[in-house]
């Protein structure tokens, strides 16, 4: 029986979402999946306050660092200073289309340059012993052939990347919002597909569209002859975390330690909630990520709106969590 990939359930980077405390959470949730981080530009490293941006829970292993820039030298300093704070991978965001990204040459701008991305990969892995992978589209703009993909892929598969992780959509670098580049290209999985048939040497994860478990389920089974090597789930698993740890138990061997219900779960996030609110940490910043707890079922919304309207204040503590949970059973039809 093969290995099962390290790559096999992966959670997105997410600006503005996927923080440290989320992913804890998201550790409590799925044992076995691969965590990212934010966006990170290479150039805040260098710069900027290293522990605020680098910054970890040991829990949240294994864990990809994903750093955004172009410059081969800056991206080499970073993913250095990376794996000196301990992270597993080092990611390169092919992938994001923001006017603000794109004027700092990085991002699903990079497709078009597949030789600096290539310069760039080579030089992070000659400063780093950690797996450095890239993060890309299935192409940008008017690259609809499947040979510019094939190109971008076999030009950085030369300088030594083995993991490419591929939203299946392709990115408008003008005329769509970053949000719209997330909805309006149509998904392609097929061309995702023949990537891995074209080069099965390599890791291929896929993302993008992915809202079931039979829809999980289905790329990661053989189709012709091809298997993929693992999905990376985002908004999806954020906004419904509980389906995050039933993707865990599904894809992974039983008898690991997960926490049997969502009150389980929220007793084994206390801990490290206590400590955050020790250091001066605002209670909202970490419930915000609970938000979507309890979807779908009775009391849901109740469970929400306690949060969202107490946990704000000053001096809110764990109290607020219990009350959210006393809510639900207070609204059997509220919903």
């Amino acid at each position: 029986m093969d290995p099962i990939s390290p790559w096999r359930l992966c959670v997105a980077p997410m600006m503005d979402w996927t923080d440290r405390h989320c992913r804890v959470f998201h550790r409590l949730l799925a044992p076995h999946a691969r965590l990212y981080t934010e966006m990170v530009n290479a150039l805040a490293i260098r710069h900027g306050d290293r522990a605020r941006l680098l910054g970890f829970d040991p829990s949240e292993h294994p864990l990809a660092l994903q750093l955004g820039g172009s410059d081969p030298r800056v991206l080499a300093e970073a993913a250095r200073v990376g794996v000196e704070f301990g992270y597993d991978e080092i990611n390169l965001n092919c992938g994001c289309p923001s006017d603000r990204v794109q004027a700092g040459r990085f991002g699903a701008c990079l497709m078009r340059e597949p030789a600096l991305v290539a310069d760039c990969v080579a030089s992070m892995r000659a400063a780093v012993a950690v797996p450095v992978t890239v993060k890309c589209r299935i192409g940008v703009d008017d690259q609809d052939e499947f040979a510019a993909l094939h190109g971008f892929v076999e030009c950085v598969r030369q300088a030594g990347c083995e993991v490419f992780i591929v939203h299946a959509r392709k990115a408008w670098l003008k005329g769509l919002s970053p949000k719209e580049n997330r909805d309006v290209p149509p998904l392609d999985y097929a061309r995702v597909r023949a990537l891995k048939r074209a080069f099965p040497e390599l890791t291929i994860v896929l993302n993008g569209g992915l809202v079931t478990t039979a829809a999980v389920l289905e790329h990661l089974a053989v189709d012709d002859g091809v298997v993929l090597d693992g999905v990376m789930l985002g908004r999806a698993v954020y906004h419904q975390p509980w389906w995050l740890h039933e993707l865990d138990s599904l894809l992974f061997a039983a008898g690991s330690n997960r926490p049997q219900d969502r009150a389980e779960l929220l007793q084994r996030w206390r801990p490290y909630v206590t400590r955050q609110l020790a250091t001066g940490e605002a209670l909202a910043h970490l419930t915000r990520h609970l938000l979507g707890l309890y979807q779908g079922l009775p009391g849901a919304r109740r469970f929400r709106r306690v949060l969202s309207e107490r946990a704000h204040l000053a001096g809110s503590g764990w109290e607020v969590v219990v009350a959210a949970q006393a809510a639900l059973g207070s609204a059997q039809h509220d919903e």
